[in-house]
């Protein structure tokens, strides 16, 4: 029986106070205990109430640490960022753990430069929320982070793709891991009836602070009072802010928590019990100051009260529009909308009924189960199952070299440019049954002698990234029953290089579709048992992110350099297009051509380029109908606003774009460039401009977009999928297929 996970979690997190981030706390500890996970939980503070620690205990596989009550911290405060540093390492010596689920900026900025690097599962949720506030300060932090991490923790789809348009290193390790809701045992939702002959009761839960208008809702009672309206409101947290910009706000607060007209402060409670006070009310309060509409966050708070079937009075903003719907009847902003709103309650049952029914449907996701499940995936991810053709593979090699039965399988990587091999890297290196090593050249022809005869003499299996100057150097040194894999790209194939590979020392030439694995035989005459196909890989589950309105009037293209790409036969399509709907436009992410040089010093690259931008210049159904936008790693992020990816080019030898506009719900439209219909359905493959602008408008106006797009990622992920693509690989490398 495999053993578990090993997982430390520490948030700068007091667990004697009731806020969303003690909530926090409870529900990554539950979420991961049920993910299969040995949960050990650090404390920030020393004990002072159980309400919180004690249910967390309670649960099999869960250790409870407090550093105060061991001795290794003095006095009864929390802990400062620099001293939970040195604790989580002491306590991560006494045995090592596999992961370290950490919540705070600060504290994971501390621990990036520690020993737990590359362990890190960090939570982030205290960055800036906005592009003016995110200072170089700020951006070199999150790098490091980022580097550190082995996964960054998103709550919302929004931070997610905030942060990987400001800090480029987040791409690719962000993942989303938004709040748990855990109805405690016993406790059902309500029904979705409003109250008739008695008071109407409000509930507020949580800390009291200003931008969160608990002030404010103090008065709602007397306000509701002059509209006819009885209304009590019961407010349950014991954690009042000081403010520097407000000095007398707590004593404020807490003169109207005692005193105002139809408050009932219940202070500090367990969290069931909490919860227990939210589902005997009527409607939940979230509204906020205006300044939190921008918030990257959702309220952990709303969703319990959906869980419980009260439903909720709160800002309209476009995430909380995302997951009510536009026509939600409880948003506001502003006192007067929150009277209005709490008084039509009592003159329109059907509007309360509506309201409970909406935020009950957005709680469906973010149970207890639901982010187990979601854990588990990553963990997988993560930490693989060990394979046994792979040990047997390591078997075979420990007996050719004569070295210890058992050890792993050892990998070497050798090449200059990794950039198309990064994510199966990172799966290998996190195979238990794999090790390791790359040998990365300083430039194509360029590297360390020394340190790859080191590489030749350790590995059992080399695998050569490009075949070019690596493959003839790996080819010419391998040892005897060392394997040697090279990876053939379109660049290569017509270079020098392959005509020189001693395609004997060579057991396998991987190309990534079939048509270049046929090219590849017809130009060097290589036995066809030599060649085989491993497709490239899609990061499916990254890029599987939900749209923003509008998408299905959107194009987009990814990398328009060289000229082979054809944007001109693009603004073809777009031209027909926006004669009929001019809401089509067309997105381009790429670098632009005199970025690169090699490509701009042509005189016909810069010839075709002057056209193109004259063109979109100078015609009136291109005008406002083109948007270029940078190059960079946050391509999930920008698809969400893409409907359709197109691929207009001359010749590609897999083209990943389409691929990967397929795994976010855009449909792929191509031109039949030769090999296209080796890698892609038909269905998606046009005669020409013409005809691509004729489908991409059936699909729209028939209303066939969103069932196209599933079709599309369904299709990607069987076929190229990083699972499937990591599953050949493991085959491949293990020595079990061609």
């Amino acid at each position: 029986m495999p053993v578990p996970p090993r997982a430390l979690v520490y948030g700068d997190v007091d667990l004697n106070l009731i806020d969303g981030s003690a909530i926090w706390a409870q529900g990554m500890v539950q979420s991961l205990a049920r993910a299969g996970c040995a949960v050990t939980l650090v404390l920030k503070a020393p004990v002072r109430t159980g309400r919180l620690v004690d249910p967390l205990r309670a649960l099999p596989g869960v250790t409870v640490r407090s550093p105060h009550a061991e001795g290794k911290v003095e006095g009864d405060r929390g802990m400062p960022a620099k001293q939970v540093a040195a604790v989580l390492a002491e306590i991560d010596a006494e045995d090592p753990f596999d992961l370290v689920v950490v919540r705070g900026r600060r504290l994971a900025g501390k621990l990036a430069a520690g020993p737990l690097a590359g362990r890190l599962w960090t939570y982030l949720t205290d960055v800036p929320q906005s592009a003016g506030e995110f200072d170089r300060a700020a951006k070199g932090e999150l790098r490091r982070i980022a580097d550190a991490s082995r996964l960054l923790l998103c709550q919302t789809e929004e931070l997610r793709s905030f942060l990987e348009s400001a800090v480029p290193a987040t791409a690719g390790k962000s993942v989303l891991f938004p709040p748990v809701v855990v109805l405690p045992d016993g406790l059902t939702p309500r029904d979705a009836q409003p109250p008739r002959g008695r008071a109407l009761r409000l509930v507020y839960t949580g800390k009291f602070a200003p931008r969160w208008n608990t002030y404010e809702m103090t008065g709602l009672p007397r306000m509701l009072a002059l509209r006819g309206v009885d209304a009590e409101l019961h407010m349950v947290g014991d954690k009042i802010h000081d403010d520097p910009k407000d000095p007398g706000f707590s004593t404020r607060m807490r003169t109207a928590l005692e005193t105002a007209q139809g408050v009932v402060w219940h202070g500090g409670h367990p969290r069931a019990e909490a919860m227990r006070i939210t589902a005997e009310s009527d409607v939940g309060l979230s509204w906020r100051h205006p300044e939190m509409d921008a918030s990257l966050e959702l309220s952990t708070k709303v969703l319990e009260c959906g869980a419980l079937g009260v439903p909720v009075l709160l800002n309209r903003t476009p995430m909380h529009e995302r997951l009510f719907g536009a026509d939600y009847p409880l948003f506001v902003a502003s006192e007067t909308d929150v009277v209005d709103a709490l008084a039509l309650i009592g003159k329109n049952p059907d509007v309360y009924v509506t309201a409970a029914e909406r935020c009950r449907a957005a709680a469906r996701d973010y149970t207890l189960d639901a982010a187990a499940e979601r854990l588990r995936g990553y963990l997988e991810q993560a930490f693989p199952e060990p394979s046994q053709a792979v040990l047997a593979a390591a078997r075979r090699a420990a007996g050719s070299t004569g070295a210890a039965d058992g050890r792993k399988l050892r990998v070497g990587i050798a090449g200059h440019d990794l950039k198309f091999f990064t994510r199966l890297l990172d799966y290998l290196r996190s195979r238990p049954d794999m090790e390791i090593r790359v040998d990365h050249w300083a430039a194509l022809k360029v590297h360390d002698p020394d340190r790859s005869r080191e590489l030749v003499e350790w590995a059992d299996v080399v695998v050569c990234e490009w075949c070019g100057p690596n493959a003839l150097w790996y080819a010419q040194h391998k040892r005897p029953g060392q394997r040697l894999l090279v990876r053939l790209h379109r660049f290569e194939l017509y270079a020098r290089w392959p005509r020189h590979l001693d395609i004997d020392a060579v057991d396998q030439v991987i190309c990534v579709s079939p048509h270049y694995a046929r090219l590849t035989r017809e130009t060097t005459g290589w036995p066809a048992h030599k060649i085989t196909v491993v497709p490239n890989w899609v990061d499916d589950a990254q890029l599987d992110r939900p749209k923003l309105a509008g998408a299905e009037h959107h194009l987009g293209m990814i990398g328009i350099a060289p000229s082979r790409k054809r944007l001109d036969l693009a603004l073809d399509a777009l031209e027909e297009l926006r004669r009929d709907d001019p809401r089509f436009t067309l997105f381009v992410k790429s670098k632009l051509p005199w970025e690169y040089w090699w490509i701009w010093q042509r005189d016909e690259e810069r010839a075709h380029y002057e056209q193109v931008f004259r063109r979109i210049r100078r015609s009136p159904l291109l005008s406002g109908g083109v948007v270029f936008d940078s190059y960079g790693r946050d391509v999930a992020a920008w698809l969400r606003r893409i409907g359709f990816v197109l691929s207009t080019s001359d010749d590609e030898s897999f083209h990943l774009a389409p691929a990967e506009g397929m795994a976010s719900g855009a449909i792929p439209v191509l031109l039949g460039w030769p090999g296209a219909d080796t890698i892609y359905d038909t269905r998606w493959i046009h005669a020409d401009a013409s005809a691509m602008a004729a489908s991409i408008a059936a699909t729209v106006r028939d209303g066939r977009w969103e069932a196209e797009g599933r079709l599309a990622r369904e299709q990607v992920t069987r076929a190229y999928g990083l699972a499937e693509v990591c599953r050949q690989w493991t085959e491949l490398l293990a020595g079990v297929r061609p």
